[in-house]
């Protein structure tokens, strides 16, 4: 089984790890592990701000602090893994992953933010259920 874990730098994506820890270790064979996480691009007039080296550090920092914690939890569940990090938007980069991956799962947090809210704006978690071709594991 191949597993698309995407993850942020929250709680949930701690969880999300514990989540699928607990379903590797239901599997027959250890899956093969994913692990992505997805910058958001600045403004073109905040990356002009940063100078022509700062965006490409600000969005590696922000990708590791997301992955630190997870790559930590990843390793204490003696799970094998490949890390993906990306900048751009964050559903179609999750999608193109799963696809890139052959991914048979995607598993993502919700920060569960309110009904309210989500019927407004809409959420990221919301979008990967609505367009993955493949199963969706939300965990909260």
């Amino acid at each position: 089984m191949r597993i698309l874990l995407a993850v942020d730098d929250s709680a949930v994506a701690t969880a999300a790890v514990r989540r699928v820890a607990r379903l590797a270790k239901a599997l027959k064979e250890a899956p093969e592990l994913h692990v992505l996480h997805v910058v958001p691009r600045l403004s073109r007039a905040a990356e002009k701000e940063f100078g022509k080296a700062g965006p490409g550090r600000y969005y590696e920092r922000q990708s590791e602090a997301a992955l630190a914690a997870v790559r930590q939890a990843l390793q204490r569940a003696r799970l094998a893994f490949q890390e993906h990090a990306a900048v751009g938007e964050i559903v179609p980069t999750v999608l193109a992953r799963a696809k890139a991956a052959k991914a048979d799962l995607v598993v993502i947090g919700s920060h569960g933010k309110g009904a309210l809210k989500s019927l407004l704006v809409g959420s990221v978690t919301q979008k990967v259920i609505a367009l993955s071709p493949v199963p969706v594991l939300v965990v909260h």
